[in-house]
């Protein structure tokens, strides 16, 4: 999986290489899964909802340039894998959900592999986890029409987000935005396809991207 779908499409930051060889995708699925865990594409986990293939959580996560002494928000928990991939990668991980089933789950498998860095929360993602703000470092893992206000409000001076958004075609990009006072520099990074962000009982329509045909979560 690691030399295939991460290395051999680009992937070089050795770090994010090593944590996706070390976390058990399959455990994040059921054991159930196996080998075709390890496939190179998403995996529904209930709930509408998709684990995203190992590219993605790979290419985001080298985005993120991550060095170790980070504390980092992650926006949709979901399988709970790529929040494990990152608490391998940072100092510390704040997760949010909005389905309890799921923020439970996670939280089982995370305690499972002894993952003690991570800090997980079942709420509106939307609003962050300002208790804890500001953060060095924010992935969101659901498309959003825009990256709401409240996320960009918990990123520290000097951070970084990643993470999927609607342009007005109705299409998803992933973007990179870097933060300098007051200012967000924006970097468009690739066409994409994810679930849509949920706040207030609605949610944006999902829309295939880019030519890619699955829909990405945590």
């Amino acid at each position: 999986m690691v030399k295939e779908q991460l290395y051999d499409r680009g992937i070089s930051d050795g770090r994010v290489l090593e944590a996706m060889l070390r976390v058990p995708r399959h455990i994040f699925l059921g054991h159930k899964a196996g080998s075709e865990a390890y496939s190179d594409h998403s995996f529904p986990i209930g709930y509408s909802q998709t684990m995203s293939q190992p590219y993605i959580v790979g290419y985001m996560a080298e985005q993120l340039e991550l060095t170790g002494d980070e504390r980092v928000l992650e926006i949709g928990t979901g399988s709970g894998y790529t929040t494990a991939v990152l608490a391998s990668l940072a100092h510390e991980v704040f997760t949010v959900e909005r389905i309890p089933e799921l923020t439970a789950r996670a939280t089982g498998h995370l305690h499972e592999l002894l993952f003690t860095n991570v800090n997980v929360m079942s709420d509106d993602g939307a609003c962050g986890w300002p208790e804890h703000a500001p953060f060095d470092r924010m992935l969101l893992t659901a498309a959003a029409k825009k990256v709401p206000k409240a996320l960009l409000l918990q990123l520290a001076d000097g951070g970084i987000f990643v993470g999927p958004v609607e342009r007005e075609d109705g299409q998803q990009e992933l973007v990179k935005l870097r933060r300098d006072g007051n200012e967000f520099s924006i970097e468009r990074l690739m066409d994409c396809s994810f679930v849509p962000l949920v706040r207030e009982g609605s949610a944006s329509p999902g829309l295939a991207a880019g030519g890619q045909s699955e829909r990405h979560g945590g």
